[in-house]
C-alpha cells in the first residue's frame, strides 16, 4: 500500500513550481489531491501531469480559484470534501513576491503592495488554517507551510513586504502548532532558498531573469555553498516527509531549512541583485 492511501490533500499554489510537483509526489504515492490555482491553463498542465504519470481522474480534484478571497478558500474547502469525504493534509504552498505597480523599491514600495503581499502570503494561510480546523481535527491531520528563508534574520531590501510576511508565517506555523497539536493536529514548514519556479514571472520579472540570478548565485560560493540551485521536487519532498506522521512525528512547529547553505554565508546580499535580475 502507497504511504498516503486513503489520505485527501490539499495543495494551495499547484498550478506550478513546487506546488505542482507536491501534487505529483502524493498522487503518485496514492493520496487524493485537491490541486488548485488562477491561472486555468497552468492547472491543467499540473492536471495533465498527474494524469500522464499514472494517476486516476477520480483521485484529482481540480479548483480554479482566488486563494485570497472567502469564496475561493470555501471553494476548496467544501469541493474537496464533497469529492472525497474528509481532509487529511493541508499544504499553503501559495505565495509571491507582489511587485509594486509604481516600480518602487525597498521602502519608497506602497501600502497597498504591504496589504496584497500579507494577503496572499500570510492571511489567506490563516483563514485557509481556520477553515480547515474541524476536519483537521477529525482526522489527526496535517498542515505544512512553505516559507522562505527570506524570514530569517538577514536583511532583505529588495523584497521587503514578502520577507516580513514570511517571518510571520514563521511565527503562525509555530504558535498553530501548539495550539493545534492538543486535538493531535501538527503544524510544520519548509523554508526554501533558490529553486527554479515560476516565482519571477508573479513578480513580472522574466524567467530568464531568476534563471541569470540563479546562475550567478551557483557560480559564488559565498551566495550558494551547494552551487547546486534546487527543483521543486527537491523541496516537495521535504513536503511529503513533515505530513508524514510515521516519518516525522516528533517534529512540531519546525520549519526545515532547504538552502544549499545559502542562509549560513548570505553573501548573497553583498550584490545588487535586482541588476542581475533586470540585466538585458
Amino acid at each position: 500500500m502507497s504511504r498516503f492511501s486513503g489520505k485527501t490533500v490539499i495543495i494551495t499554489g499547484s498550478s506550478n513550481g513546487i506546488g505542482r510537483s507536491a501534487a505529483l509526489l502524493f498522487a503518485k504515492d496514492g493520496a487524493n489531491v485537491t490541486i488548485t490555482g488562477r491561472n486555468a491553463d497552468r492547472l491543467e498542465e499540473t492536471k495533465q501531469l498527474l494524469l500522464k504519470s499514472g494517476v486516476s481522474e477520480k483521485n484529482i480534484n481540480s479548483v480554479v480559484a482566488d486563494l485570497t478571497t472567502s469564496d475561493g478558500q470555501d471553494q476548496l474547502v467544501n469541493t474537496t470534501l464533497k469529492r472525497f469525504g474528509k481532509l487529511d493534509i493541508l499544504v499553503n504552498n501559495a505565495g509571491a513576491g507582489i511587485p509594486d505597480t509604481t516600480g518602487a523599491k525597498g521602502t519608497d514600495q506602497s501600502i497597498d503592495t504591504y496589504h496584497k503581499t500579507f494577503q496572499l502570503n500570510l492571511q489567506a494561510v490563516i483563514e485557509m488554517t481556520k477553515k480547515v480546523k474541524p476536519h483537521l481535527i477529525e482526522s489527526k491531520g496535517e498542515i505544512v507551510n512553505v516559507s522562505s528563508i527570506a524570514a530569517g534574520p538577514q536583511a532583505h531590501p529588495d523584497f521587503v513586504y514578502y520577507s516580513l510576511a514570511k517571518a510571520a508565517l514563521d511565527q503562525y506555523t509555530r504558535s498553530s502548532a501548539i495550539d493545534l497539536i492538543q486535538h493531535g493536529v501538527r503544524v510544520n514548514s519548509v523554508s526554501p532558498g533558490a529553486v527554479m519556479t515560476g516565482f519571477g514571472e508573479a513578480m513580472g520579472i522574466p524567467q530568464e531573469g531568476f534563471k541569470k540570478l540563479y546562475d550567478f548565485m551557483a557560480q559564488h560560493k559565498e551566495c550558494l555553498p551547494s552551487r547546486v540551485v534546487a527543483t521543486p521536487e527537491d523541496i516537495a519532498n521535504i513536503i511529503l516527509f513533515l505530513a508524514d506522521r510515521k516519518l516525522s512525528s516528533y517534529i512540531i512547529g519546525q520549519s526545515i531549512v532547504a538552502d544549499g547553505g545559502t542562509s549560513l554565508v548570505m553573501g548573497t546580499q553583498a550584490h545588487d541583485m535586482m541588476s542581475i535580475l533586470t540585466a538585458p
